[in-house]
């Protein structure tokens, strides 16, 4: 009798133990999330493209798919027309000018009504982090990474005008990165109930 006893006070003991893991787990569980931002501005024939329409952003609701759809992936929001906000890895800088419905190759720019081709006089300039890579990359395959700050100018600009140019995209990004702003997609949502009851086993 005092052995069963025993073995039953030892089973409610590792049966109580495993709860309060599970429990543990459970509350604790914070899922790795991708979450970083880069600034960029365009420029065609010297005027900054402003971004103006409401079809550029997403609503915060966005942000909770993880990066599962493409514009989940890359987008911005708010009416912030230099802030870029990547949620998933190996984002491009081509899926982002995608999803805002315009396109970008080695030598083109393509709005939702116009398409700009490098010609004799006109080229496509690219300057990545102050680095000049016209000609010389595609930047629709190049990788968004934090704190990026990219300018696209189509146009017959001078070297001068391409920095005048690059000094108004904004550092912005790493305020962003800091931030827990949930109206702008910033900071963590947490993850939901199913993804902790996921993580249990």
């Amino acid at each position: 009798m005092h052995m069963k006893k025993s073995w039953l006070f030892l089973g409610g003991g590792i049966v109580l133990g495993v709860l309060a893991l599970l429990v543990i787990r459970f509350a604790t569980y914070n899922p790795p999330t991708v979450h970083y931002h880069a600034n960029f501005a365009v420029f065609i024939n010297g005027k900054r493209e402003d971004f103006k329409s409401p079809q550029y952003y997403q609503e915060v609701n966005v942000c909770s798919l993880h990066g599962a759809t493409p514009v989940s992936r890359v987008h911005m929001h708010d009416e912030v027309n230099n802030v870029v906000h990547v949620h998933a890895e190996a984002v491009t800088w081509g899926e982002f000018f995608q999803n805002l419905g315009w396109g970008i190759g080695a030598d083109y720019l393509a709005t939702p009504d116009t398409i700009y081709t490098a010609n004799g006089d006109q080229q496509l300039n690219i300057l990545l982090n102050g680095k000049n890579l016209t000609g010389i990359s595609n930047i629709g395959q190049t990788v968004i990474k934090d704190k990026d700050q990219l300018l696209v100018s189509f146009g017959n600009e001078l070297s001068s005008d391409l920095a005048q140019q690059a000094k108004s995209i904004g550092s912005t990004a790493a305020k962003y990165d800091a931030q827990k702003d949930t109206s702008a997609c910033s900071g963590s949502e947490g993850p939901t109930t199913s993804e902790r009851l996921h993580h249990l086993f």
